[in-house]
């Protein structure tokens, strides 16, 4: 994995400003602290910071190649899963330098043009620069696993992985208009699919790509989930998913440095766990895994609708089952609290409070052992794990399932925005559009077409916030970080698979229990649904209450000018219990938000427009 950045201009010499490229570079080292590169032509400015993971020696970019009379530029971030595959059909037109799959999606872009990402399985994003053409290529992958930044000046695109990194290019304004507001206080720590919050700042969605050149950027998508029937008895399609999954993972497991696995006792992780050690063994080693929790937590745990236990007695079950070299993490509170900025910088945003700020001290303490780790992230949303895709109620309610506080949200818009931002309206129509998008078949009934819009809307948007917190708290650190549950041919598969299947015996993600049951032990095969851990320490919320009342006491503090003050007085009164952000975010995790969100705003030096 990598960090990208660069600016392409095709009416200013780009070489004259090496020094904004190596503050950029600078601003992006943690995703590749191994080897960093910039190349500058008149047109482009191509920057590239790597983790070297597979082929250590070769694979350094910026990458060229000559074809005939052209000369092309690859910056890449990513992995994928089928190079050999792929490599073994190029090598009939070419001679191959390296081992690295960036030569491959070099080669592949060369021979296939822009049709070269259909034939990817893996997580990308990457720019090709053409110099004979004067064109620059650019694509994301199709799940959103890698991120890709953009900002169109008119006559100039500069490009990212991160948000912090494009800040550092003098061109872009570090502003925030109502949508900027609209987004941090309405849909954060989710983002609008392609919204980059900051003023005129985009994204790439996942599954498109584009071609800039002296006629501008155009992008087009070129995968999306599709519809089609599906004629298979629960029992094939069990094994159809077991076939699935056990490729996914095992791919996924190639690398030329050490892997391992994220381990929470839940039923994802574990499988993953499980298949890794098999794995291992077959090569005489043993599979090292990693758990994370907070001082005190057994103390003050106490049993929801939403997490009914904990992780610990789950995850020492899944550890002695595996027979793996386990490490615990546990966070105390102080320490927690003081990764909270920290958090914000490797997200580039504010975000999920204690639940980032634990993923980066995980990942961090990950990287003393190893480079590569698979994760679970993104099952439940494609096999209908959420209690919202199995409460009746709540999956046909209209709106986002995992956000029904817009009201409360409105009451922290400060005052020259409640004027401006219809809140209702701005919500609304973003879940209308994403449920409308949805691909359904002619015919389908009325619970079946509601779960292509459940998953369309898990995918597009709590499945994206999660990715997002995947990737920058562990790219933080120079840790790659694999979501085999993401490979495209599962998500596909799935999502036409009928919902009484993946609800067998009325057990979320009961097709994938029994699909998968000869990998687990009983009691974690059976393990009702607990999401990521949060600290339920009452220290937590005393430490986040007293820095946003130092924060308020500050009559230079940015945040009142956003937020309202008698909002942020209210909620330190500890009265509301409104649910944030689902099951992630409630009282504690949205006092600490707001103070994720004051420290973005002066580290980024953000004005209002």
């Amino acid at each position: 994995m990598c960090g990208i950045a660069g600016a392409i201009s095709f009416s200013e010499d780009m070489r004259s400003d090496m020094k904004i490229y190596e503050k950029m570079q600078r601003a992006m080292i943690h995703r590749g602290p191994d080897q960093r590169g910039i190349v500058l032509t008149r047109e482009a400015a191509l920057i590239h910071t790597r983790l070297a993971v597979i082929d250590i020696s070769g694979g350094r970019q910026p990458m060229s190649c000559s074809y005939g009379e052209k000369n092309y530029i690859i910056v890449y971030n990513g992995e994928l899963y089928n190079t050999s595959e792929l490599r073994e059909e190029l090598e009939t037109d070419f001679a191959f330098e390296t081992d690295s799959d960036t030569e491959v999606v070099l080669k592949s872009y060369i021979k296939w043009g822009k049709s070269c990402v259909d034939r990817f399985n893996g997580i990308f994003a990457f720019v090709v620069y053409d110099e004979h053409e004067h064109s620059v290529f650019l694509s994301r992958d199709r799940i959103g696993v890698k991120p890709l930044f953009y900002y169109d000046t008119g006559d100039k695109l500069i490009f990212a992985s991160e948000l912090p990194v494009l800040l550092e290019h003098p061109d872009i304004p570090h502003e925030i208009d109502e949508n900027g507001a609209a987004e941090l206080i309405l849909m954060a720590p989710g983002r609008t699919p392609g919204c980059g919050v900051v003023r005129g700042v985009k994204e790439v969605l996942p599954g498109w790509r584009g071609l800039y050149s002296e006629r501008g950027l155009k992008l087009e998508e070129y995968w999306r989930l599709r519809a089609y029937p599906l004629d298979e008895t629960f029992e094939q399609t069990a094994e159809h998913v077991r076939e699935l999954l056990l490729d996914s993972i095992r791919r996924q497991l190639v690398s030329d440095v050490p892997v391992c696995t994220f381990l929470s006792g839940g039923l994802d992780s574990s499988l993953i766990s499980s298949i890794a050690a098999d794995e291992f063994r077959k090569q005489g080693k043993k599979l090292s895994t990693f758990s994370v929790d907070y001082r005190d937590n057994d103390r003050y745990f106490t049993k929801s609708h939403f997490q009914p236990n904990s992780d610990p007695e789950y995850i020492k079950c899944m550890a002695e089952y595996l027979g793996s070299d386990h490490h615990w993490l546990v966070v105390d509170t102080p320490e927690l609290v003081n990764a909270l900025d920290e958090a914000v910088e490797a997200r580039g945003l504010p975000g999920m409070a204690d639940v980032d700020a634990s993923m980066l001290l995980l990942c961090r303490e990950i990287k003393k052992y190893g480079t590569v780790a698979l994760s679970g992230e993104c099952a439940d949303e494609i096999f209908g794990g959420y209690p919202w895709y199995r409460d009746k109620d709540i999956r046909m309610t209209d709106g986002f399932p995992w956000a029904q506080s817009t009201a409360y949200r409105r009451t922290f818009l400060g005052e020259d925005y409640i004027r401006k931002i219809d809140a209702d309206d701005y919500v609304y129509s973003a879940y209308r559009k994403t449920a409308d998008s949805a691909v359904k078949l002619h015919g389908e009934n009325v619970l079946e077409s509601r779960m292509r819009e459940m998953t369309q809307l898990n995918f597009s948007w709590f499945m994206q916030n999660l990715l997002d917190r995947k990737d920058r708290m562990s790219m933080f650190s120079g840790l790659e970080v694999r979501v085999p549950f993401c490979d495209y041919r599962i998500a596909e598969y799935l999502y036409n698979v009928c919902w009484e299947y993946k609800d067998h015996n009325g057990q979320e993600k009961g097709l994938l229990r029994e699909a998968m049951k000869e990998w687990l032990p009983e009691k974690v095969l059976n393990r009702k649904k607990s999401p990521y851990p949060k600290t339920h320490n009452p220290a937590f919320l005393e430490a986040v209450t007293s820095k946003l009342c130092s924060i308020l006491d500050d009559r230079d503090s940015p945040l009142t000018e956003l937020v309202s003050r008698p909002a942020l007085e209210k909620l330190l009164t500890h009265d509301d219990h409104v649910q944030w952000y689902g099951q992630l975010m409630n009282l504690p995790q949205t006092i600490a938000f707001f103070t994720q969100l004051d420290y973005w705003l002066r580290r980024y030096k953000i004005r209002f427009v």
